[in-house]
């Protein structure tokens, strides 16, 4: 198979990569630093890396910034950052990556605990999280010529946990390799339409 991993450089793009690259070919995005470059909140660059690497099986997200701060002091500009950077970003990746999909391949995105386990600071983060979820169980229904679409929804992981265990009080974070394997039974597997929990 011929995947596009998205945030392919971060902890869980990694993690992800290593237990795909031994028997599938694997094209690593991001930012920068990777196979292809793609800025997420870019409609154009993400087409840019789409016309670049051509027909795929699978995309995959390990991507998407989203803003942490308090409630009472956040800004609707703070929470474009999260639509943007998240929500708006990994739709695009779908609605713009159909075309490049070949038939009966995947699209595999990313959520997050917060929505269904809250944190303080985490509102606009959770909110997207859900709207990735929601989009996912919705677009499954109408996906064309036998494509899938699922997401993850990892816990903390242990190795964030030095940097983010402030804002996760009492969770029992997860290994990065635990979340990867979620990633590759949406892509390997027949579901559609699902929200892979890693608690």
């Amino acid at each position: 198979m011929k995947i596009v991993v998205v945030g392919a450089t971060g902890t869980i793009g990694k993690a992800i990569v290593a237990k795909l690259e031994q028997e599938h070919t694997v094209i690593m995005a991001s930012r920068k630093g990777a196979d292809v470059a793609v800025d997420m909140t870019s409609p154009a660059s993400i087409q840019a890396m789409y016309e670049q690497v051509g027909k795929i099986d699978a995309l995959v997200v390990a991507a998407g910034a989203a803003y942490f701060g308090p409630l009472t002091t956040m800004t609707p500009e703070n929470n474009e950052q999260s639509i943007d950077g998240k929500l708006k970003g990994q739709m695009n990746l779908v609605l713009l990556g159909l075309e490049y999909l070949n038939d009966g391949g995947s699209f595999t995105l990313v959520t997050g605990i917060m929505m269904d386990d809250p944190i303080k600071q985490g509102a606009s983060a959770a909110m997207v999280n859900g709207g990735i979820r929601a989009f996912v169980k919705t677009a499954a229904i109408e996906m064309p010529r036998g494509i899938r679409i699922n997401s993850v929804s990892p816990n903390v992981l242990q190795e964030s946990w030095d940097k983010y265990a402030d804002f996760f009080v009492g969770f029992n974070p997860v290994p990065a390799e635990r979340v990867a394997q979620a990633f590759v039974k949406s892509i390997l597997g027949g579901q559609t339409g699902q929200n892979y929990e890693v608690y």
